[in-house]
């Protein structure tokens, strides 16, 4: 989908004219303006009156200005489309001053989103992830450099958030029904079966030759919990390299990134984070200026059994859906950062989080206590 949005001179010409000829039924006069209000999956673009006193106006000025040649203005020009991967919706909204920047630069982003797709996907036969979980309990396998760069940040996350965060889930979210469907109780022995093959120490890098290798049969890696992430950043970096400065990208609501800012917005991209006990209600508003936001919660997957909501978060360390938390919001300068860190945070908690977040980090907790309203981190 294309939308084009562009305000050019003799629009506004003619409503200069109008303010200067034609007297005000209410003795004021009205100038207009453009508000972008954003929302994680949409953009709605409303217009506004504002107020102008009529004794701040001089009629000759206006009418001398009139007289005057216009000076040439550069339109600026709004393009959005959406494309499928991942299993998700990718949205990129830009400006641009042609067309032919703007569609080169969208299509651009829109390729790199599938080709990311394509090398991180497990499901796709030919990806190289699926070559790695293929044969890596055999014998070490080698992968790109790109990939073994984004296999190397995962190690790194998993080591700093105490194993929380872990790109070897794959069998516990299989016993416990979230591979492919929306859950389903798991015995204590499948949990016990699950964990073996569970933990990130199952893997092993070697940068000498780029290859990776498992220690077990069983194994196997999952990127899901970091792809959309680490491919908004790839677009965004594609983005600017085909010279637009002002852009947003998301990747399904979950996973956002505002480049510059909107031009009538100087604060940057407004972003709605959605009230987890509410499907319409907001929590909080932020603004992305080069900045992004992930947002994981129990709302997204979930199933009712015993009397107790489980969700598709889960904790590694005891092979059980994480408890106590139930959504969390990670502003950073990368979208791979703010998509990693948003399930350590909602597993280990309140605490843990503010003693350990990144000073360049905003986070957002909504816990599952009613006494405890959501908040921002101090």
């Amino acid at each position: 989908m294309k939308r084009i949005l562009a305000l050019g001179t003799a629009v506004l010409a003619a409503i200069a004219y109008l303010a200067a000829t034609a007297p005000p039924a209410s003795g004021t006069l009205f100038g207009e303006m453009d508000h972008i209000l954003l929302d994680p999956s949409e953009v709605t673009v409303l217009r506004q009156l504002r107020p102008v006193q009529p004794d701040r106006i001089a009629r000759d000025d206006v009418k001398e200005s009139l007289s005057q040649p216009a000076l040439p203005k550069r339109e600026l020009l709004r393009l959005e489309e959406s494309a499928g991967a991942m299993g998700i919706t990718y949205t990129v909204i830009l400006y641009g001053h042609s067309m032919d920047q703007t569609q080169i630069a969208v299509d651009a982003a829109i390729h790199e989103a599938r080709r990311v797709d394509r090398m991180l996907s497990k499901y796709r036969p030919d990806g190289e992830l699926s070559e790695v979980n293929r044969h890596a309990a055999e014998r070490p396998v080698k992968v790109t450099p790109e990939l073994f760069a984004l296999l190397s940040e995962c190690e790194r996350y998993s080591r700093e958030s105490e194993g929380t965060f872990d790109i070897t889930i794959g069998p516990l979210m299989r016993v416990w029904g979230f591979f492919r469907g929306t859950g389903r109780l798991a015995g204590k022995q499948q949990v016990a079966q699950a964990l073996e093959k569970v933990g990130y120490r199952n893997v092993v890098l070697d940068a000498a030759n780029s290859t990776v290798r498992f220690v077990r049969p069983g194994v196997e890696l999952d990127l899901g919990g970091i792809g959309k992430g680490y491919a908004v950043d790839r677009m965004v970096t594609l983005l600017k390299e085909k010279g637009i400065t002002s852009a947003l990208v998301n990747a399904g609501g979950s996973s956002i990134y505002g480049l510059g800012a909107p031009p009538s917005e100087d604060r940057g991209w407004e972003i709605n984070i959605r009230d987890p006990k509410s499907q319409s209600g907001v929590v909080a508003d932020v603004y992305l200026k080069d900045r992004s936001i992930s947002t994981s919660g129990s709302s997204e997957k979930f199933f009712l059994a015993e009397n107790r909501v489980y969700s598709h978060i889960m904790d590694p360390r005891t092979g059980y859906p994480a408890r106590g938390m139930l959504e969390v919001s990670v502003i950073a300068p990368r979208t791979l950062d703010s998509e990693a860190w948003t399930k350590p945070y909602f597993i280990l908690g309140r605490r843990w989080a503010a003693r350990h977040k990144p000073k360049d980090f905003r986070v957002f907790l909504c816990e599952d206590q009613t006494e405890q309203p959501c908040a921002w981190l101090p």
